[in-house]
């Protein structure tokens, strides 16, 4: 399997944002601003590559060999939240205007189905452990494109004149929505 088209499908083909409609919830919520959705995206992308190396060893290394796959939801959330709490510390040390303007948002990719979304998927597909670190860093490349690009439409049409009815959290559907499609176009284009 060429590896960079794994990549480039976890960012365009198999967005988990805008093609399989996961991560909605931060999407939606950490979009207002660019630097605040760039944030969030560069967050997420570190928990995710390193969720996805981690679920790989704890599923293959210690799930499979004790007969205990069953329980891989439950070890995988687990690996995420101390992962986003390690994310958390350093951003309240190194960066504390992001990690404020981020909010209650940076503790929810804990249970950003997103990030659990990939490690199941690399669990599903039999991805070995070069593979899913790729799928990982393509899913979260693609989730943090998805948010910069949509919190810079939002910026944009913030202050234009909208239908009284379309104002605030309806127009951002709207927008989320055409995104959605925008995205469905690179359906087919790479088989993986």
């Amino acid at each position: 399997m060429n590896l960079i088209l794994l990549v480039l499908a976890g960012i365009f083909v198999n967005n988990y944002v805008l093609s399989q409609f996961l991560g909605i919830c931060p999407f939606l919520g950490v979009s207002k601003k660019v630097e605040t959705a760039t944030g969030m995206g560069v967050a997420v992308i570190f928990v995710i590559t390193i969720a996805c190396a981690a679920a790989y060893m704890v599923y293959n290394f210690i799930l499979v060999p004790l007969n205990i796959t069953y329980l891989y939801n439950i070890a995988f959330i687990l690996v995420i939240a101390a992962l986003v709490q390690f994310v958390e510390m350093f951003l309240k040390k190194s960066s504390p205007s992001l990690y404020q303007a981020l909010g209650v948002f940076l503790p929810l990719i804990t249970t950003n189905c997103a990030v659990l979304g990939v490690a199941v998927v690399n669990m599903q597909k039999g991805y070995n452990f070069i593979e899913a670190i790729l799928n990982g860093i393509g899913g979260a490349a693609g989730f943090a494109l998805a948010i910069i690009l949509f919190a810079g439409i939002r910026e944009r049409i913030e202050f234009n004149d909208t239908p009284k009815a379309f104002d605030g959290f309806p127009l951002a559907l709207v927008t989320a929505g055409i995104m959605s499609i925008a995205f469905l176009g690179f359906q087919g284009l790479i088989k993986i």
